[in-house]
């Protein structure tokens, strides 16, 4: 009996099937846990919850970085915001936004913090593409209209999403 169409996997361009969902561990440059962020496919994008540890009370600027790498300690591997429109930077910027714009997160006094956003022109099929993306935790705040990175800093956490 053939399976019903809804109940098959669909292929993705690296050659997993296709995911729902996809999770990134966050790790601060000297290896210990700073959180998650997991993306979700959902009817008006990807939504993207990000929930962090061990970070500097405050704002921070969040992203979706180009390159699923996040080598130590300045996390430069992960490349630039993931802009596959090739827009301008910011929420509030004319010109913009990247695809992994977010909101900043703020970070309690704990060190704590969460943020839930959709990325409206975000896909998992992009997300997961053939080198992968990464979330990216940036110093301070982002001021969301400079180009490229709206002025939020050094790169203090960084995880790489995979698919489940």
């Amino acid at each position: 009996m053939a399976m019903p169409m809804e109940n098959m996997a669909m292929p993705m361009e690296n050659g997993s099937e296709a995911a729902q969902s996809a999770t990134a561990t966050l790790t601060k440059a000297d290896g210990s846990a700073a959180g998650s962020a997991i993306a979700t496919v959902t009817p008006e994008g990807l939504g993207v919850t990000v929930s962090v540890n061990g970070i500097t009370p405050g704002d921070h600027g969040v992203h979706v970085h180009m390159t699923g790498k996040c080598d130590a300690p300045g996390f430069t591997t992960a490349g630039g915001h993931w802009n596959p429109e090739s827009t301008q930077h910011g929420l509030e910027n004319p010109q913009g936004a990247h695809a992994g714009d977010m909101p900043n997160l703020t970070v309690a006094d704990d060190g704590t913090g969460t943020l839930t956003f959709t990325l409206r022109s975000g896909t998992m099929a992009g997300l997961l593409d053939a080198d992968g993306s990464a979330f990216v935790v940036h110093a301070g705040a982002d001021d969301q209209k400079t180009d490229p990175s709206g002025n939020s800093g050094d790169r203090v956490a960084c995880g790489v999403f995979a698919a489940g």
